[in-house]
């Protein structure tokens, strides 16, 4: 049953103390990242790590080839095109393909969100490009899509992790470009599906969707990307962990499991554990139908709860793993900035005291909200048991206590 409010003061308080839920989520972790392990996870699954040797030994490269093997299997990525496991997470990746691969044409750049300025900034003040165009949207929007330029390298996030705005499809790029896409897809793969013949870089880190332990990124390249590689040498220098290339050739065995510097072979069996269990749920139709459900569960809730909504407007460009959500209650629009980001931050708090919601506090850049992850390794269940918390929490900060 929806509590009942009345406007008091300076907006409107509960009239009424709302008791503690009985029930509480399975698994409180809901964060954007590191995001939760797959259902069922302990320590013990990673008794067969391969500690304490050499990653390029025979069996560690064996080991990081079947990462990346079993990685093209799950999200279907083309025969064609090479994945490597990089250093520094996403982060890492998407700078190598920044730095080796920018310059030879002009840069759109799009961002709707926090990561996605990111990338704007490296853009321009770090690389320095002419004839970047810089294309954004205010939290919650996209910027239109229809004025990119595909004779210009286009970069851009698929999904932004801090507003939960996603792409609605591929269909806005053309399959005959001359530029590179270069995606950022760290909060969309594994959850939503890649239109991989509209991609030329693709960029993640396994610590997102499939809640592997962090620090290592995943560049995936098309052919088209691997020969800007090969014909296009960046004026400016590169350090050695950036380096994809040497004198015109690929250094082909990053592709092949041989990684640029040390990875922890404890992370490496962490994520192909979680690849294991991806299959074990249906691959990655089976992920999307997870991550959609938990989406539904909260859309249903927003739909009867009066005084919040999804900070993306647009259904079709919701996302379905970092679910971002907004306060529309008149007594909270009614504050400024200042006291609305320390009421949502005493909401997350009551709810990490109570240990029903870890980390479910929007992004620090963000409009004041709450961001609750929706990836597959979420359980609807634990998502459903969180909901009456979540308006138990809502009324102890409407009523100021």
């Amino acid at each position: 049953m929806r509590p009942s409010f009345q406007c008091a003061d300076h907006g409107e308080r509960m009239n009424r103390e709302m008791p503690k839920p009985a029930k509480k989520p399975t698994n409180p972790c809901f964060s954007s990242g590191p995001c939760s392990k797959r259902p069922g996870w302990t320590v013990h699954s990673l008794a067969q790590a391969l500690v304490g040797r050499s990653h390029r030994s025979k069996e560690g490269k064996a080991r990081l080839k079947e990462a990346i093997d079993h990685t093209r299997r799950v999200l279907g990525v083309p025969a064609d095109y090479r994945i490597g496991i990089v250093p520094a997470s996403d982060t890492g990746a998407v700078e190598m393909a920044l730095w080796n691969l920018l310059g030879p044409r002009p840069v759109d750049v799009l961002a709707w969100e926090s990561f996605g300025s990111e990338w704007v900034t490296d853009i321009t003040e770090s690389l320095k490009l002419a004839g970047t165009r810089v294309m954004t949207a205010d939290y919650g929007q996209l910027p239109d899509l229809s004025a990119v330029d595909f004779s210009h390298d286009v970069v851009f996030v698929w999904n932004g992790t801090t507003s939960g705005v996603k792409l609605p499809h591929g269909d806005w790029i053309p399959a005959h470009r001359e530029g590179l896409t270069i995606c950022d897809a760290t909060s969309a793969a594994f959850a939503m599906r890649l239109p991989w013949d509209k991609l030329d870089v693709v960029t993640f880190s396994w610590q997102k969707v499939l809640g592997g332990e962090g620090a290592h990124g995943v560049l995936v390249l098309s052919p088209r990307a691997a020969e800007r590689l090969k014909t296009f040498t960046p004026e400016r220098p590169l350090p050695k962990i950036f380096r994809l290339a040497k004198k015109g050739k690929l250094d082909e065995g990053i592709f092949d499991g041989a990684t640029i510097n040390t990875p922890s072979m404890l992370c490496v069996e962490d994520y192909l554990d979680a690849l294991r269990w991806a299959d074990s749920v249906g691959g990655l139709d089976g992920l999307c139908a997870r991550s959609a459900q938990n989406l539904a569960v909260l859309a249903e809730w927003v739909a009867r709860t009066e005084w919040i909504e999804f900070l993306a407007a647009d259904l079709a460009c919701r996302s379905n793993t970092s679910i971002c959500l907004k306060v529309t209650a008149p007594w909270f629009q009614d504050l400024e900035l200042e006291l609305q980001l320390k009421a949502m931050e005493r909401m997350a708090s009551l709810l990490d005291a109570e240990r029903v919601a870890f980390d479910i506090n929007g992004y620090r850049s963000a409009p004041p909200g709450l961001r609750i992850w929706g990836g597959a390794t979420v359980e609807a269940d634990d998502l459903r048991a969180l909901l009456p918390w979540l308006e138990w929490a809502y009324g102890q900060i409407a009523q100021g206590t």
